[in-house]
């Protein structure tokens, strides 16, 4: 990168920079939306943070980098870029999902050693809302990818069963555990469709739980060390059949992240009709 880049990027990492931090942000994103005229790939910055990442007492500026298609908030090619605060050196990090829509980043410590670790979320623009997502963390020496999603949706599974007399049960691989949703609050109309008159099934109905929708940082303890609250939503018959979501807290155990409590919500009844 250019020189004047680094230049601007050691000036952010200031507290109280001058000029300010609004202008240098705007005149870094002038210098590099006029490198991408002219360079092939087109990159500029969808989002930086400024934190010590690194754990050597610096602070470092995070960016997400990537390419916009014109016309459209849809981003391709999105990559990490860690600048160094005191090396002056850049690292890239390509992400395994790399395209989506609104790609953010979110600074905390996930892991308890009072380094500053790193989230991405980036919106699919799928079905269900989903998102992918990324935590990054300063570990032996390096920054180390410490959460997926991606890997999370591919090994924890959910069954979602429609039984008799207006119930669902939803059953969670990892943690497991059990859950019976009361579906009566649906309504005549809904359970007539499903439903015999004596409160039998028609038929057999096996809905699903979407992938994660949604992962918020969260400091329970109010200790400074982020745990990480995540969102699937149950679907019954169909994605707009929602029955409610299920949550789940995770918590760094030293070497990975655990769910440390799993929950279910459900929709309630419309009073007001």
């Amino acid at each position: 990168m250019d020189q004047a880049l680094v230049s601007i990027d050691k000036a952010l990492s200031f507290s109280s920079p001058y000029p300010s931090k609004e202008v240098l942000a705007e005149k870094r994103q002038e210098i590099l939306n006029h490198q991408g005229t002219t360079n092939q790939d087109n990159r500029v910055v969808i989002d930086w943070k400024i934190g010590d990442v690194t754990g050597d007492g610096t602070q470092d500026t995070v960016y997400l980098t990537g390419e916009k298609t014109e016309g459209s908030p849809f981003w391709k090619n999105i990559t990490l870029v860690i600048l160094n605060g005191k090396t002056n050196m850049y690292e890239t990090i390509p992400l395994k999902e790399n395209m989506g829509y609104n790609p953010t980043i979110f600074l905390g410590d996930f892991t308890g050693n009072h380094i500053e670790d790193i989230q991405i979320v980036i919106d699919t623009g799928g079905s269900g809302g989903t998102v992918y997502a990324y935590v990054f963390a300063f570990l032996n020496g390096s920054i180390k990818q410490i959460f997926d999603t991606d890997a999370y949706n591919e090994h924890s599974k959910y069954e979602v069963n429609y039984q008799n007399h207006y119930k669902v049960i939803v059953t969670s691989s990892n943690p497991k555990k059990e859950y019976t949703l009361d579906l009566t609050y649906k309504g005549k109309d809904y359970l007539s469709e499903i439903y015999n008159a004596d409160g039998t099934l028609k038929e057999p109905i096996e809905g699903w739980v979407d992938p994660i929708s949604g992962l918020y940082p969260i400091d329970y303890a109010r200790d400074g060390m982020y745990e990480l609250l995540s969102y699937q939503e149950i679907a019954g018959r169909y994605h707009a059949d929602g029955l409610g979501f299920v949550q789940n807290e995770w918590q760094w155990n030293g070497q990975e992240f655990v769910v440390n409590r799993q929950t279910v919500s459900i929709f309630g009844k419309d009073l007001s009709v």
